[in-house]
């Protein structure tokens, strides 16, 4: 039997990229490679590049040099990938260059450079596959790509257009998930809202039924299952609407992830996003009505250009009047390829900041005021960490790595993975205090 070949992967990026890092290093383990934690003992470095925004670029490109410099045998993918020029201008000795989901162009440089090992180890592969995430939360990818053509984003020309994943694969990689330990279902897509559009929303079919291949169905079976189900990147379609009584129901989490991005129209138009902010404000009271419980999370850019002061202060009284539960704010950055580069009206950086702080402030004493209110509250939580100072949990308001936590006293007999219904003792700007309810 030969020797196991090693290989080491650098993932960056958001959780979509997560997802194609995971298939990668799937396909490697069922070949019979393993994935080293070192790049100097690797025979081979992957790096699964972001090249969303400039920083992203940039950490990707610093991540290039850094495996070149430990290993020197180097191949690239990912989103920066489709910029084949970029990295080759930096480091025109990479090995191979592909962009996102190009598996078997990635595994074919692999098996080109470091052959296959004699025997594929498929027992290796654990069930559910290769996650990059803890043991007890994972991402499920149901779409590639998106339809837009939102001028601050590149993304449809990186990934193409949408390309909807069939129902049965989806549920199908849900359930082998759950087998293999998964509490937390991560739905994740560049567009989650648009999900089957790309096939005018067909019938498909799983364990022998046929299933409409839409969000809501695709939510619905989902929530049958024995896990938490939080949906991320929801545009805000219309029909988004009808997946607020299953959050009211419990059979998804009553969690809305949904990027506004501003509320001036004049500023909205220029970057091609619908939704005027006194229809989002209707909606969201129509929603709490519907989903008291409901937590709603968004994100907004400032500086875009052509934004004026009115703008931006029309911004603020929409961040006051929605009252959102999460909020994450971006100055505006130029992307390479974007429309919004030819957009008159350029905001001087210092102003960009200056507004993003403002906004920030006004959030956080949102984000208090919400938070201090759910002191003496009694809910469930799922525990991420069991560390030695604090048991780190989260509600169905947080979703891993960007929202909140629940600090639990480390004195408690909890481990990832555990659901334990808690009593809310304490909050700060961003987190809460709990202790378990005997």
């Amino acid at each position: 039997m030969s020797v196991p070949r090693k290989v080491a992967f650098a993932s960056l990026g958001c959780p979509k990229a997560t997802v194609d890092s995971e298939q990668i290093i799937s396909r490697l383990r069922a070949e019979g490679y393993q994935i080293s934690a070192s790049y100097e003992e690797a025979e081979l470095v992957i790096v699964n590049t972001c090249g969303f925004i400039d920083a992203a670029v940039e950490e990707s490109l610093d991540t290039i040099g850094e495996a070149m410099a430990e290993n020197g045998k180097v191949v690239v993918t990912g989103c920066l990938g489709a910029r084949e020029e970029t990295i080759l201008q930096a480091y025109p000795d990479v090995l191979a260059v592909s962009g996102p989901q190009a598996y078997e162009s990635v595994m074919q440089s692999v098996h080109e450079h470091i052959p296959q090992p004699h025997d594929a180890y498929s027992s290796l592969l654990p069930p559910g596959g290769i996650k990059l995430t803890p043991r007890h939360y994972a991402y499920i990818k149901i779409a590639e790509g998106c339809n837009h053509s939102c001028t601050f984003c590149i993304i449809p020309q990186m990934r193409g257009k949408l390309k909807s994943r069939s129902m049965g694969e989806v549920l199908s990689e849900a359930e082998a998930l759950i087998e293999a330990g998964v509490r937390e279902l991560l739905i994740v897509s560049q567009d989650t809202g648009a999900y089957g559009l790309d096939s005018r929303y067909a019938t498909g079919f799983h364990a022998g039924r046929p299933l409409k291949q839409n969000i809501l169905s695709l939510a619905q079976e989902l929530g049958k299952l024995p896990a938490w189900v939080r949906l991320h990147y929801l545009y805000p379609y219309p029909h988004i609407d009808a997946l607020i009584p299953l959050m009211a129901d419990d059979l998804i989490l009553p969690y809305l992830d949904m990027p506004f991005q501003h509320a001036s129209l004049s500023v909205l138009k220029n970057m091609r996003r619908p939704a005027a902010s006194e229809k989002v404000l209707q909606r969201l009271q129509q929603w709490r009505q519907l989903c008291p419980q409901l937590t709603v999370r968004s994100t907004f850019i400032t500086g875009f250009p052509g934004e004026s002061e009115a703008d931006f202060e029309q911004l603020l009284d929409f961040i006051q009047q929605a009252q959102l539960d999460r909020v994450g704010c971006f100055t505006y950055s130029a992307v390479e390829g974007a429309a919004a580069n030819d957009l008159p009206g350029a905001v001087p950086e210092s102003v960009k900041q200056e507004r993003q702080q403002a906004l920030m402030q006004l959030q956080a004493q949102i984000s208090r005021d919400k938070l201090r209110a759910k002191v003496g509250q009694k809910m469930i939580v799922l525990v991420d960490e069991a560390g030695s100072e604090n048991i780190i949990a989260r509600s169905s308001a947080d979703a891993p790595e960007i929202d909140g936590r629940v600090l639990i006293s480390a004195e408690w007999d909890l481990q990832p993975g555990d659901f334990v219904e808690v009593e809310i003792s304490g909050s700060t700007e961003h987190d809460l205090m709990a202790e378990p309810l005997q």
